[in-house]
């Protein structure tokens, strides 16, 4: 690898992480204190309802999945021989969490039809889309690199790491 190729590789790097770990900073100097972050929780199956909140306390992994690790509360109803049960739940559980579309689609770009008049030079361009997709493998300097880039946040690890920070920063 050249100094020069080098030195590009670097500097895509340090642009996406400072372009990834920019707002996370500004969101710790803006954000107000917040509670944690709560869903509601209802279903119904195996002869009872279930109604309730999941209260979000952090990520973690477990094997190379991804987990939300929380406190389940709620109440179970369950009837049996038509007499109505009624548990309270207050349980840590962890759920699965995924990242959403890992692709390595690098850039989409749709210009519509342009007119300009330069001085009396005359330029009209018709409509243009780029799409640039990244291809991995053996031999694909480049594409390896930016799928690379691209897919950092597919480390669960990482990206529990990285959520966690996030969390913090919005309590």
């Amino acid at each position: 690898m050249t100094m020069n190729m080098k030195r590009i590789a670097l500097a895509t790097i340090l642009s996406f992480s400072t372009a990834m770990f920019a707002p996370v900073a500004t969101m710790a100097a803006a954000a107000p204190p917040t509670t944690a972050l709560t869903v509601p929780i209802v279903g119904s199956g195996g002869g009872g309802t279930f109604a309730g909140t999941f209260q979000l306390q952090k990520f973690a992994t477990q094997g190379t999945q991804l987990v939300a690790v929380g406190l389940l509360s709620g109440t179970l109803t369950t009837v049996t021989d038509g007499v109505t049960n009624v548990t309270s739940v207050l349980k840590t559980v962890s759920l699965p969490a995924a990242v959403i579309d890992s692709t390595c689609e690098i850039l989409h770009l749709d210009l519509g039809p342009l007119h300009l008049n330069l001085l009396g030079l005359e330029i009209d361009l018709s409509r243009v889309v780029l799409d640039i997709t990244a291809q991995a493998g053996a031999g694909n300097l480049l594409g390896n690199l930016l799928c690379g880039v691209a897919n950092l946040l597919n480390d669960p690890s990482g990206l529990a790491r990285i959520l966690n920070s996030i969390l913090d920063l919005l309590r």
